[in-house]
């Protein structure tokens, strides 16, 4: 293997890729970046057995790729990524000398680092799955920022690490829930088909990390029972889907409510996160207690102190009282982008929801605290 290629584009390329790669994998293969130098192209490929990428350089006036020569190698993703980034030139020369040694060289820096033989790295089939759908970027974006946080970090319930995509009847419902909070995104499409599969969270962030940073208009989204690919024009990210039925998550949420709050949402948040230092066992429990004269919210620790603040919010029914996980409630107000939000409550240890008055896709869902003082 021989090619020259543009450093920016390459080193790029490189670490995009190695977003998928883990440095601590048991498997030492998969430590490294498999770049393959065939038909006026170079593959470059990263993966931790439950992410894999694959981009491809194209040949271009962009990425003044040139193969000398085709061939294939792989090398450790913490060695490649910080030589090609360091090389002082414009274009960086590949080529391999002897066995799995390989040289990297531009203007007078020269390495030769020891790589392994390509034929070593797993086969991962990056065959295309049947079914798809085609997304605007951003939008796929939007439905990642408004769900993938409300998933569970938690190895207890492994479905619920995962946001679930369920397309049916022209409506895709995106769901996320830790058990404790839930946030759902609906959405319109105008394709046949149904599919209801469970993306890992870890994996839309990298979606989102990589792919919906680069410009392109739309992304295509194929999936089958065993995986999910997001495509582009020269990228493919794959991923695992999260085995198992996911809960029937649409039972717990209200559909009629007693009591509705009305509050500019920056001024709700800031007013959280004055609170956010007062904590009862690494919570921030926020106390909430509203009457058509006044909303307050308090917050109260023996071992810290206390916080009183009065809310300027328009607030519809009987005195209430609850308190509920400010970090929560913060996070969810942080999604919905608009200038006022709209709480709804149905009782004092009943879930209540948190959205925006002028879109009806986003909802987010909150489970109260019990406290005692």
């Amino acid at each position: 293997m021989n090619f020259t290629v543009s450093k920016n584009e390459f080193s790029y390329a490189l670490q995009i890729v190695s977003h998928a790669i883990s440095s601590t994998s048991p498997q030492v293969t998969l430590r490294g970046i498999k770049i393959k130098a065939e038909n006026d192209s170079l593959i470059i490929t990263g993966s931790d057995a439950d992410i894999s990428i694959e981009k491809t350089l194209q040949k271009n006036d962009d990425n003044q790729l040139n193969i000398i020569e085709e061939g294939s190698i792989l090398i450790d993703a913490k060695y490649l990524v910080d030589i090609v980034k360091k090389i002082d030139s414009d274009i960086v020369s590949v080529e391999i000398i002897d066995g799995a040694l390989t040289k990297f060289s531009g203007n007078a820096a020269l390495f030769k680092i020891n790589g392994m033989n390509a034929m070593d790295y797993p086969s991962i089939d990056f065959s295309r799955p049947e079914s798809s759908i085609t997304m605007n970027s951003s939008q796929l974006s939007e439905i990642i920022d408004e769900t993938a946080f409300a998933a569970t970090q938690k190895d207890t319930r492994p479905i619920l690490k995962g946001v679930n995509f369920n397309l049916n009847n022209h409506i895709l419902n995106c769901t996320a829930t830790d058990s404790f909070r839930l946030a759902k995104k609906t959405v319109k499409f105008d394709v046949d088909g149904t599919f209801n599969i469970t993306i890992p969270s870890r994996s839309l962030n990298e979606v989102k990390g990589t792919m919906l940073l680069n410009g392109d208009d739309e992304i295509i989204i194929c999936q089958n029972d065993k995986k999910a690919q997001f495509i582009t024009n020269d990228m493919i990210l794959q991923t695992r889907l999260l085995d198992g039925g996911y809960p029937e998550t649409d039972r717990l949420i209200p559909t009629e409510f007693k009591y509705i709050m009305k509050i500019n949402r920056s001024d709700f948040i800031s007013a959280i996160d004055r609170t956010s230092f007062i904590k009862n066992e690494n919570m921030t429990i926020d106390k909430l207690e509203c009457s058509k004269d006044e909303c307050i919210l308090t917050n109260k620790s023996q071992e810290i102190g206390e916080s009183h603040e009065s809310l300027a919010a328009v607030f519809e029914g009987e005195p209430l009282k609850i308190s509920f996980d400010g970090s929560y409630v913060m996070q969810a107000a942080k999604v919905l982008k608009s200038d006022e939000i709209v709480i709804k409550f149905t009782g004092e240890m009943k879930p209540f929801v948190v959205v925006n008055p002028e879109d009806d896709s986003i909802l987010q869902l909150i489970l109260p605290v019990r406290t005692y003082n």
